[in-house]
């Protein structure tokens, strides 16, 4: 209740506070700057009375700024400070209602009135009181820190309104949480708040308690562990015993001192070993100390295999293995050449390039077995974190060396066959990039001194001899590539394929199935079919699982106690393998208007691809489909263009652009297709689909097409006219400037091809034009002199 000798006056000072609530009842101190002094004198001059407001803004406060629900204060005393301003203690003595501004300035004048709590009392309330307190001996229990005399005067408190804001004023709640409290007219109501608020704070006591208790339980383990430990190294000493951990450490001097370290690792090596003496076991410290000393010990810095440097014997393991790889064999022998006049030559940096399963990861195998070497592979396709090659530093929990360094002691050799493999398949994110790590990593002039972030010494990596393999270059990033010797697996040929099945996959999988002793083989003929009608591919993965395929339909029939086939003939691989895959041959196709015959390469190797071109009545339009990428859309607009520009010499008359919509379409459109080479092949299609001459579908043609009518060079030579074998194609026409290209493909393998080097469109029509079959007369010379094409007569 308010004191009934307090004269409540209708307006007031306002002193605005942002950071405190007052309650009534609370002996608070005030430190007031000197240009709020005002506002404090004018209390003094009204029965030392003030009103204390939350304001809710956070620069300068306006009325409208102010909460509704304040407190009337009295000032016990103002003690003026010597740099400026004042403390003043004040006494809360109610709450009060701000009902209106009177002014503003020099301070606040506010019209007020007095709000008296509601009365309460019964059974809820005082069970409400009784809790409270209990609640606050439970926090002083906890250690929460209350004065003695507010402790005994909450015991004589009855009033909930009351008890409420002097609890809320030692719970340190935040101030928007203090001013609901404030505002909370109710007594009951506002002590259900407080208890409410008490609860949780005595809760949060309590977890604390409990880590508390469990921190000094452990902390109390650890120091007798350690007490426990130091006796017993000292009953040990005095029986003369050897104390574990002195062994321990003994060991690792010796391991330090047998590793053969460069005298600059062996420094930090001691220098670790020290630091692990004064670190106590129990600390996880001691754990990363220990395990960094291990790696250093664990490297092979002076230790490798001897070099098995027999040509002969090289050479002979190389044919073992794999069947041609004419270059890359000859390039390993040339290495081992060097290597026997010359000891310390640094390791190549060699990668293996081609598709799919062409024998590249199991080279790798073979040169290792040739050299005499250890064999090391890692997979980078995926990677995308750089600490996988440089590893991590060891302020990180759970560090670890990368894996160059990691495989590298695993092998205990620091000359072992490295093969990286999927060098193109490496990602990148926040990580980092792994193929930036690289460039230290397969650089020869700077490998030799290659730091680990774990290992933070050099480690030489220069007679490692490092190999890549790649389906593709172009994911690669150029520094990468330049630092790399690289050497093409281009695909095998059918005969290749033959030789290979017989030599390798045949006893391979045999071996395999558990046929090995039995009379069983596949013959020759069903092998060629195996390959020209189950498998479209460059390398051999798909004819091995084709072969393993027929071992298993052989070893069921054993396990069946059936009399099993000794010889699989090609006339029975429909019935074991079901019908046919492929239909490759493309000379049993007829020929047909509008239709070419194109060459492209593929990550999976060389393929044909067919460029259908036809008409349609509309504007001129050009509608391009099956799966185009940006490149192959700009070839058929350029060819498009070119055709339209010499529409004459061609014997198309302009007219009939400008009134029809041409579609071209590649099939196998769920394939994406792109590349520029079939510019060449997309306007022979359209040159047949506006003179009406069908095209020779035995013609194979690849190429990138200007708009002035040159016709330049194109990569993956080998491997389109190994397609175009494959395919039944009899004649192929590529560019001139790609004769010298042609070299690379062995003269076996151009049997039964007539290869035409060209260089403009006109020599490859008249070639790839179907003129005997349709009747047709032969193309000649335009009878404009100054005309550059070949145009039929009408």
């Amino acid at each position: 209740m308010a004191d009934q000798t307090l004269q409540i006056p209708d307006t007031l000072p306002i002193y605005f506070m942002h950071e405190h609530v007052v309650f009534p009842h609370m002996v608070f101190p005030l430190f007031v700057k000197a240009k709020r002094l005002a506002v404090v004198e004018e209390a003094i001059n009204r029965e030392h009375l003030i009103g204390l407001v939350l304001c809710r803004s956070v620069e300068d406060c306006a009325y409208d700024d102010l909460a509704e629900i304040g407190t009337l204060c009295r000032i016990r005393q103002m003690v003026r400070l010597p740099e400026g301003g004042a403390k003043v203690i004040v006494e809360g003595l109610l709450r009060i209602r701000l009902k209106g501004v009177v002014q503003q300035q020099p301070y606040l004048l506010a019209m007020i009135e007095a709000v008296e709590d509601e009365p309460c009392s019964g059974l809820v309330t005082e069970a409400l009181v009784q809790s409270v307190n209990a609640l606050l001996k439970i926090a002083l229990a906890y250690g929460r820190p209350l004065p003695g005399d507010v402790l005994k005067m909450i015991d004589q408190i009855n009033e909930p309104g009351r008890l409420a804001d002097l609890v809320t004023v030692y719970l340190n709640l935040e101030v928007q949480v203090q001013q609901k409290i404030l505002e909370t007219l109710n007594p009951l109501e506002r002590l259900k708040e407080v208890y409410l608020q008490l609860t949780t704070e005595v809760q949060k006591m309590q977890v604390r308690g409990e880590v508390q208790s469990e921190v000094a339980r452990r902390v109390g383990k650890t120091q007798k562990e350690y007490i426990l430990r130091e006796q017993m190294r000292q009953i040990q000493e005095e029986l003369g015993e050897e104390d574990p951990r002195q062994s321990e450490f003994n060991e690792l001097r010796r391991q330090v001192a047998e590793a053969g370290m460069p005298d600059s690792v062996l420094a930090i090596a001691d220098k670790e070993l020290r630091r692990l003496e004064r670190i106590n076991p129990a600390s996880p410290e001691h754990t990363v100390a220990r395990t960094y000393i291990e790696y250093l010990c664990s490297a092979p810095w002076q230790k490798g295999t001897e070099d098995r440097l027999d040509i002969g014997y090289a050479q002979q393991v190389l044919d073992e293995d794999h069947y041609d790889l004419k270059k890359i064999k000859e390039r390993i022998l040339e290495y081992l050449a060097v290597r026997s006049l010359k000891a310390d030559t640094k390791g190549p940096i060699l990668c293996f390039v081609g598709p799919p399963g062409v024998g590249k990861t199991s080279l790798g195998r073979s040169i290792a077995r040739a050299m005499g070497r250890k064999f090391i592979r890692i997979s980078l396709g995926g990677m995308k974190d750089e600490a996988e090659i440089r590893g991590h530093r060891r302020t990180y929990i759970g560090a670890l060396p990368g894996r160059v360094i990691q495989e590298i002691c695993r092998a205990e050799a620091n000359n072992p066959v490295f093969m990286l493999d999927e060098v193109d398949k490496i990602g990148q994110d926040f990580r980092g990039d792994p193929a930036s790590a690289l460039l230290e990593v397969l650089d020869p002039e700077q490998n030799n001194t290659f730091t680990d972030h774990y290992l933070d010494v050099p480690f030489d990596l220069s007679r490692v001899m490092f190999i890549a393999t790649a389906n593709v270059l172009d994911p690669v990033p150029s520094a990468l590539r330049d630092r790399m010797e690289v050497i093409s697996l281009p695909g095998y040929s059918e005969e290749e394929k033959l030789q290979i099945a017989i030599r390798y996959l045949i006893t391979k999988q045999v071996g395999e199935n558990g046929l090995a002793g039995r009379d069983f083989t596949i013959d020759e003929a069903a092998l060629k079919r195996l390959i020209r009608d189950y498998t479209r591919e460059a390398g051999v993965r798909g004819l091995d699982r084709h072969i393993a395929s027929l071992c298993r339909k052989v070893a069921k029939q054993i396990a069946q106690g059936d009399e099993p086939s000794k010889l699989i003939r090609a006339d029975d691989l429909e019935k074991l393998l079901g019908p046919r895959r492929f239909f490759t041959s493309v000379a049993e196709e007829e020929d047909r208007v509008g239709v070419a015959t194109g060459l492209a390469w593929t990550e999976a190797g060389g393929d044909i691809l067919f460029v259908e071109a036809t008409r349609m009545a509309g504007k001129g339009a050009l509608i391009l489909t099956g799966s185009l990428g940006e490149v192959m859309q700009e070839s058929a607009r350029a060819a498009l263009s070119f055709v339209q520009a010499n529409a004459a010499a061609f014997g198309i008359s302009p007219e009939m652009f400008a009134d029809q919509d041409i579609h071209i379409h590649v099939p196998s459109g769920a394939i994406p297709k792109d590349g520029p080479s079939a510019g060449v092949t997309m306007a022979t299609a359209l040159v047949s689909l506006y003179t009406g001459h069908a095209l020779r579908r035995d013609v194979a043609m690849t190429g990138e097409l200007t708009l002035s009518g040159r016709i330049l060079p194109v990569g993956g030579i080998k491997e389109k006219v190994l397609a175009a074998r494959r395919a039944g194609v009899k004649t192929v026409l590529l560019p001139e400037k790609n004769r010298e290209h042609l070299e690379e493909v062995d003269q076996p393998l151009r049997e039964g091809l007539n290869i035409h080097f060209v260089a403009s469109l006109p020599e490859i029509l008249q070639t790839a034009l179907a003129r005997i079959t349709n009747n047709l007369p032969p193309l000649v010379p335009h009878p404009d002199p100054s005309a550059e094409f070949f145009v039929p007569p009408p």
